[in-house]
C-alpha cells in the first residue's frame, strides 16, 4: 500500500476518533514527521509514515530523536501492518481490528 493511502486512512480514523491528524511542514526543519496526531484528553502522537519498503532518511531520524528527547511520542510508521500496531498502541484495538478486516487477507 502506497504511503498516501495509509496516510488518509490515518486521518480519516483519527478523525471518527474526534481528534485531529494535521499536516506537519516545518521550512527550515527538513525531516519532521509527517502527522501530528492529537486525540481527545490530550494524547499527541508524532508520526512519520512509511509504505512496507519505504526507507527513513537520516534528516528523519534525528528529527524523531530530537523529539523523542524532549519527551515526545515520535514514531515511524510502517505499512498497513504499523498502522495497526499504532492504534493498538493508543489503545484503540477496536479499530486496529476493523483495520484489520477490511485491509489484511
Amino acid at each position: 500500500m502506497k504511503e498516501s493511502e495509509l496516510e488518509r486512512i490515518l486521518v480519516d480514523e483519527v478523525r471518527r476518533e474526534g481528534g485531529r491528524a494535521y499536516k506537519w511542514v516545518s521550512p527550515g526543519n527538513g525531516g519532521v514527521p509527517d502527522r501530528i496526531i492529537f486525540f481527545p484528553g490530550g494524547e499527541v502522537y508524532f508520526v512519520e509514515l512509511k509504505a512496507d519498503n519505504g526507507r527513513v532518511s537520516s534528516k528523519q531520524k534525528i528529527q524523531q530523536c530530537r523529539l523523542q528527547d524532549l519527551g515526545q511520542s515520535a514514531l515511524v510508521v510502517r505499512g498497513m501492518a504499523g498502522l495497526v500496531d499504532f492504534f493498538r498502541m493508543t489503545g484503540r484495538g477496536y479499530i486496529a481490528n476493523r483495520l484489520e478486516e477490511r485491509y489484511e487477507s
